[in-house]
């Protein structure tokens, strides 16, 4: 998570909390409040951990302190949609205050549970496309955050890939269309780019590492290949595989975030 992102999701959860009735906060000086985390993310992935340190780090600047005046119950179901939505339910049942929701599949399960309770959104491609809000300008409902990444990014992906691997006719995109049923304008801006600079574009839906590995396979079987990594909580889960992979098989590839160049990629 870029240094933007970690401010934007503090500020906003940190102002859900400073939000929270005076008069409630008056009858103690230090009152207890809760906050619910639904993380798209493994609790083994370091960025997650990154993460939670920053909202850590984040919310005692503005004065909540973890186990003095506030409480946080996390939970960590990484891309499975099915545990997302177990522990969606299982966030709600024990109504938190706010609850931060980082990926579209953990707050779509939590709009799912609850139209009352705050939710705050972080890591999400689209959120008016995806019904979490009725406009950038004006959310409405009981659902806020920001969005760190739009569907044009997807002709500049396949741009900067055909310049730093000029030799590239055929660009696989790879994504999972569960955990990333917004990928559709992704697409359409990657494959619009794609026309434009002679390369046939190859859309790669995944949904296990079986797929993962099929997928990568066949595409290496092209002629001067490369392969480009739709924003998805499921390829930030298996990440470390598809690098792995587009470097046995030498694809030139371009990712969605920092991270896969963190941890190997080419670039991003």
């Amino acid at each position: 998570m870029s240094s933007i992102t970690r401010r934007v999701s503090i500020r906003l959860l940190g102002g859900a909390v400073a939000a929270w009735p005076l008069a409630a906060r008056a009858q103690s000086p230090d009152p207890m409040r809760h906050i619910g985390v639904l993380m798209g993310l493994p609790a083994s992935d370091p960025v997650g951990q990154s993460e939670i340190a920053a909202l850590h780090r984040g919310l005692r600047k503005v004065g909540w302190i973890v186990g003095r005046n506030v409480q946080i119950e996390y939970r960590w179901a990484g891309a499975d949609v099915s545990r997302i939505q177990t522990f969606a339910k299982q966030l709600v049942a024990l109504r938190p205050d706010v609850i931060l929701g980082r990926s579209t599949p953990a707050v779509r399960a939590l709009m799912t549970e609850t139209r009352t309770i705050p939710i705050v959104f972080t890591v999400v491609a689209e959120p008016v496309a995806s019904g979490f809000a009725a406009s950038l300008a004006r959310p409405g409902g009981n659902i806020t955050g920001f969005t760190n990444v739009e569907p044009s990014i997807g002709s500049k992906w396949l741009e900067l890939l055909k310049e730093m691997a000029p030799p590239v006719a055929q660009v696989g995109l790879i994504f999972n269309p569960t955990t990333a049923p917004y990928a559709g304008p992704f697409l359409q801006a990657a494959e619009a780019a794609a026309a434009g600079l002679a390369v046939e574009s190859v859309v790669m839906p995944v949904h296990d590492d079986a797929e993962i590995k099929h997928a990568t396979a066949a595409l290496a079987r092209r002629h001067s290949s490369g392969l480009v990594g739709i924003t998805d909580s499921f390829i930030i889960e298996h990440r470390k595989m598809i690098i792995g992979l587009a470097d046995q098989y030498r694809l030139p590839a371009i990712y969605p975030f920092r991270l896969f160049a963190a941890d190997g990629g080419l670039m991003s």
